[in-house]
């Protein structure tokens, strides 16, 4: 972590952009990208490579720095100063295992054409930073130091702890006196670790670190846990000034207390859409650079906290329900447990911030 950055990062769209990047924020992105490049993705020259980038914030433009320096033969194409036309054109000569780079402070639209969606389709390899305007000032240097990729730890804890999920046949999660038990075993867990050996696409949203599963049989949750942080309805990290406590009973979310105008709102929405409020995915965030004090706004990139999360309503696609029809569910809000302990079987997997497997 840099200390005391020079950099001013609290511009955003339409404002003026300082005409130098503090040049040590630069060198540690590229030092990260370096390894997901090299480590994750075993991209070489032999491969071509395309980086589609905004200039709308400044995480958009230290990250395209250190890309020019990572892929000095890539072709970058400024996303604003450029028709969907003539992006679409440039991406079309690509092969089986080039690599694509999306560096976006909101979200690249081109009208249907879902671009990570397509470009999996076609095999290319796939790098994402989305929503990079939500993060400014230090949590930009915390959103840089989130893409350190370090292969021993996120490959051996990720596969490791996919090992103990999948042969436990239940679960704890002890949030500081609160107990939340499943009583099952869990769904095949998936990993996002940057190891695609045996996946059908490669890449996706970075910064990664997450192993993730759900409860067989989702009736068999219940108990209390106390969440720090929540997605809240724009899809922002909200802190509430003190845990709120959820009530599960048969996997469902059946009393809040402690609860702030903003979370019951998102209680609210997802009853009147599903009826009743589920909870669904069970995350094991292993990302060190954000912790329950260590935090940023964007709440897809704040998802791999070192940590216990969970989802609440009845969208989860990757795992199929015998009650739950694909595309029925249309909530999926994750939340922070404040993740004391964790136990698998008769295991204890997270102790004192850390995963121990």
């Amino acid at each position: 972590m840099i200390e005391n950055p020079t950099l001013v990062l609290a511009h955003c769209a339409g404002a003026s952009f300082p005409h130098s990047i503090d040049i040590e924020v630069v060198a540690l992105a590229e030092k990260h990208l370096r390894d997901v490049l090299l480590f994750a993705f075993n991209h070489s020259n032999e491969h071509e490579a395309v980086v589609v980038f905004d200039t709308q914030c400044e995480l958009s433009l230290i990250l395209t720095a250190a890309y020019r320096h990572c892929l000095p033969e890539a072709n970058f194409i400024d996303f604003d100063a450029s028709s969907p036309e003539e992006v679409l054109a440039i991406l079309a000569p690509l092969l089986a295992s080039d690599l694509v780079v999306l560096i976006q402070s909101t979200n690249f639209r081109m009208d249907a054409f879902r671009i990570r969606v397509e470009l999996f389709k076609r095999e290319l390899k796939v790098i994402e930073h989305p929503h990079l305007a939500r993060m400014q000032g230090q949590e930009a240097l915390t959103y840089i130091d989130a893409l350190a990729y370090d292969p021993a730890y996120y490959r051996g804890v990720g596969n490791s702890l996919k090992k103990l999920i999948d042969g436990a046949s239940y679960g704890v999660v002890d949030s500081g006196g609160e107990r939340l038990v499943f009583s099952s075993s869990f769904e095949s867990a998936k990993l996002n670790v940057g190891d695609y050996s045996e996946m059908k696409n490669v890449g996706g949203q970075f910064p990664i670190g997450e192993v993730f599963t759900e409860a067989k049989d989702l009736e068999a949750v219940n108990g209390r846990v106390r969440i720090f942080v929540f997605g809240d309805t724009s899809f922002a990290v909200n802190k509430p000034p003190m845990p709120i406590t959820l009530v599960v009973n048969r996997g469902q979310v059946t009393d809040v207390e402690n609860s702030t105008p903003e979370f019951d709102k998102v209680i609210a929405n997802i009853r009147a859409d599903e009826g009743v409020v589920w909870v669904r995915e069970l995350g094991f965030g292993m990302n060190r650079a954000f912790t329950k004090d260590r935090t940023v706004s964007d709440i897809g990139t704040y998802e791999r906290m070192c940590g216990i999360h969970l989802s609440l309503g009845a969208k989860h696609g990757i795992y199929g329900k015998p009650n739950f029809k694909r595309g029925d569910g249309k909530h999926h809000v994750d939340v922070f447990a404040v993740t004391e302990s964790v136990q698998l079987d008769e295991q204890v997997v997270y102790l004192n911030g850390e995963w121990h497997v």
